[in-house]
């Protein structure tokens, strides 16, 4: 008998737990839509800005 091939399989080790909600490749986060740097450039200055005015 071959004893190896008896009982259940095991699990892959390599996966996560559960799937993350902004993952590469979803709805929120698809493959190849990185954000543009002139959108960040926006946020950093409006965000320097409101802490200057705090």
């Amino acid at each position: 008998m071959d004893y190896k091939k008896s009982g259940n399989p095991k699990p892959n080790k390599n996966t996560p737990p559960h799937q993350e909600h902004n993952q590469k490749g979803g709805k929120a986060n698809p493959y190849g839509a990185t954000p543009a740097k002139q959108d960040l450039l926006e946020r950093m200055k409006a965000a320097a800005e409101a802490k200057k005015k705090s």
